[in-house]
This record gives structure tokens, C-alpha cells and sequence, in this order.
């Protein structure tokens, strides 16, 4: 049951890792395929994140990743799992946006508008499965 902590949550931590091994944690928002069994071993989240943030430099280093279930603030309300991270594209990353859209509607949206008007930055999408 890899993902199961996560049904019905709003955040989780995502800890990724620096060159040197030290663990950088980071709430996000996030969204799973309804379509896909969270204890299954096909389980996948997505996740995103604006330009060019330590994130996604230390994914783009290690797909090495933890993550747990955790509030708005960051603190853990679940057990650590190990996964691993990807910066994903094309239509994946498409479907990933289409359902983190809907799970975080109209909260998204909005940050999506006012992101627009800051040129430059870049949305990243990944996909963290369990390792």
C-alpha cells in the first residue's frame, strides 16, 4: 500500500535531496490519477512548482525523494516513504496540471493568474512514485 496515506489529503512534504545528501523538505500541493489504485504498485502523485526552484534543481540532480502526508504549514501527519521524483513534460505533464486544476479549483487558477503576469516563470511538473 505505498500511496494510501495520501488518499483524501491536501499536502504532503516532499523532501528532496541536495548534492551533499541533506534533505530539503517542502509542502506541495498535489493530485493522483483517480484511475489509478493508490496501494497498487502503479501508484503515482503529481505535483508542480513555479521556475526555476531548488526543487527542481535537486530533482533534475537525484529523482531521490521522501515524502509524507502533512497540513498547509509542512508538519508531517503520516509516515515518511521513500519515493522518486521526475520532471515530467508533454501530455503527462498536461494531464498532471488537468487534475491538479480540478482537485485545487479555484485556488490554482488564481495563482495561475497572477502568475502570469511574471514573465519567466516557468511551471514544472513531476511525477513522484514510490521507489
Amino acid at each position: 500500500m505505498p500511496f494510501e496515506s495520501f488518499r483524501n489529503q491536501k499536502y504532503l512534504n516532499l523532501e528532496t535531496f541536495r548534492k551533499n545528501g541533506q534533505g530539503v523538505r517542502t509542502p506541495v500541493w498535489f493530485a493522483a490519477d483517480p484511475t489509478i489504485d493508490l496501494a497498487g504498485p502503479d501508484a503515482k502523485l503529481y505535483a508542480y512548482t513555479m521556475g526555476e526552484s531548488g526543487k527542481v534543481k535537486r530533482i533534475r540532480n537525484s529523482s531521490r525523494a521522501r515524502v509524507a502526508p502533512c497540513d498547509m504549514r509542512g508538519n508531517v501527519t503520516g509516515p515518511w516513504l521513500d519515493a522518486s521524483a521526475e520532471i515530467i513534460t508533454g501530455p503527462e505533464s498536461q494531464q498532471a496540471n488537468a487534475l491538479l486544476n480540478k482537485k485545487y479549483w479555484p485556488w490554482k487558477q488564481l495563482l495561475n493568474f497572477f502568475a502570469s503576469f511574471r514573465m519567466g516563470r516557468t511551471r514544472f511538473c513531476f511525477r513522484i512514485r514510490p521507489a
